[in-house]
């Protein structure tokens, strides 16, 4: 998977690798080890709207570590001192596409290999939020979600090798006594109406996209919410990403992938995905 700036590490089925360093075998969760007593540095970048947004919302909620806002210029000063971790968005360039299709929310630790570039870094986690191209605005309302999200990984990969080593798996979790609220615009048009028909019942329904974001802000208990991120223009290696968060805690608690091809279907949840998800 070649990236222009990052390797998301939203991949399915991360293989175990051991590094060795100074005569040790050191394992994912022996790096994050010293998450908590590090200073995450949190990169405001260019975009404007996201980066008061993630602002505001690191003065919020973030509680993991302590953190100190920075610059891309103070970035760069700083990404090779193991010190500290950095919180960013980052956009994602798949072997296939012609151009970055999602930008990602990024948790990467510091180090002398960021010397090699931003792609050398030791990545945490990291979780789509947005098209590269630019947002619809809904990012703006999961943002808290995915900080959420990628603290409460962090630090459960700090203490298990199982987790440290497989997210995807750690994310996904029993659904089956939640009602599920699908919005409209998250669904792929190449469901058929039949298709959405027999999917529906009471654990999930298709509802406007402004009912289903709604009951995320409101906190809805017993609820989960949909979001999906996907190239503004998707390519012949692009991805589509599909979530499902909680809506009384905020958590992600749902996240799969398709590569997008005219015969699996467009951007949005598949009728496989609704099928499985309706059970």
């Amino acid at each position: 998977m070649k990236l222009s700036k990052i390797i998301c590490a939203a991949a399915l089925l991360l293989a175990p690798v051991l590094l060795q360093a100074q005569g040790k075998v050191s394992t994912r969760s022996h790096r994050v080890g010293d998450f908590s007593d590090k200073v995450t540095q949190v990169v405001l970048t260019g975009n404007a709207l996201v980066s008061n947004a993630l602002r505001q919302e690191v003065v919020a909620g973030w509680s993991a570590s302590a953190f100190e806002f920075c610059t891309l210029d103070q970035f760069e000063k700083r990404k090779t001192q193991d010190n500290y971790y950095f919180l960013m968005v980052l956009e994602s360039q798949f072997k296939d596409e012609d151009m970055p299709g999602v930008s990602f929310l990024s948790l990467l630790k510091g180090g002398p290999e960021a010397e090699k570039g931003i792609g050398s870094m030791y990545e945490v986690i990291a979780l789509p939020l947005m098209a590269a191209m630019g947002g619809t605005g809904r990012e703006l309302t999961y943002l808290g979600g995915l900080l959420k999200t990628i603290q409460e990984y962090t630090l459960e990969a700090m203490e298990s090798e199982k987790v440290a080593y497989n997210m995807e798996r750690w994310v996904n979790r029993n659904l089956s006594k939640k009602t599920i609220l699908i919005a409209r615009e998250d669904v792929s048009e190449t469901v058929t109406e039949k298709d959405l028909a027999k999917c529906q019942n009471g654990h999930l329904q298709v509802v406007d996209t402004s009912v289903a974001d709604k009951a995320f802000l409101d906190a809805a208990g017993n609820t989960l919410t949909s979001y999906v991120v996907a190239p503004v223009f998707p390519g012949k290696g692009s991805f589509c990403y599909k979530m499902l968060f909680e809506a009384d805690t905020h958590s992600l608690v749902y996240i799969s992938k398709h590569k997008i091809e005219a015969r699996k279907g467009g951007v949005g949840f598949l009728t496989e995905d609704l099928k499985k998800l309706s059970k």
